[in-house]
């Protein structure tokens, strides 16, 4: 086989293994596609933000878990799934923050989605997050986020004191994108 035709054969396999990886992360067997972003943090002034968001579900541990109960304080909703690997890469930088930010009034919340039950607290456990997560196997609460689309994981929202989507973040957050946009939220009066 002519050197042309090897390269030329090699970069088409290359290509749609590649294509395979992007875009085609299925959990559960689901046939669910999730979409990649690419970090890009929107912000709403305060006056353009929509209502509260009323969503509810039991966390990883069988506890309830209400978003509104957290109203009044600064809410950082993470949407990731243990299948994920962007969601492991961001996992420290989110315990970290949420440590940082606690004494301030700052809330962290995962919503897990489409994901085992048992490999979700196993990811929780390898990175040691402290803060609760809600089980979203189905991605019915996702839904109720009409503010982020439901399928890209994984996703970052930070909600305002009246628990309004404040910020969204498509893709996986880093510390010095997340940091400032937590302590801007958390400045309004």
């Amino acid at each position: 086989m002519p050197r042309v035709t090897v390269a030329v054969v090699g970069a088409a396999v290359a290509c749609a293994l590649l294509a395979g990886c992007a875009g085609d992360s299925r959990a559960n067997g689901g046939e669910n596609r999730f979409i990649a972003g690419d970090g890009t943090a929107r912000f709403t002034e305060a006056a353009e933000r929509k209502a509260p968001l009323s969503v509810e579900g039991t966390t990883l541990d069988d506890k309830p878990l209400k978003l509104a109960d957290l109203r009044g304080k600064v809410v950082v909703v993470n949407f990731w799934a243990s299948w994920c690997a962007p969601c492991r890469g961001e996992a420290p930088t989110l315990q970290k923050l949420s440590t940082e930010h606690r004494p301030q009034g700052v809330e962290f919340v995962g919503i897990d989605v489409k994901d085992s039950k048992d490999q979700a607290k196993a990811m929780e456990r390898t990175f040691e997050i402290t803060y609760p997560s809600l089980f979203d196997g189905d991605a019915r609460l996702t839904l109720a986020f009409r503010e982020i689309p439901p399928n890209a994981i994984p996703s970052t929202l930070i909600l305002d004191r009246a628990g309004r989507v404040a910020v969204r973040i498509i893709g996986p957050v880093t510390y010095s994108k997340l940091n400032p946009l937590i302590n801007k939220i958390a400045a309004e009066k």
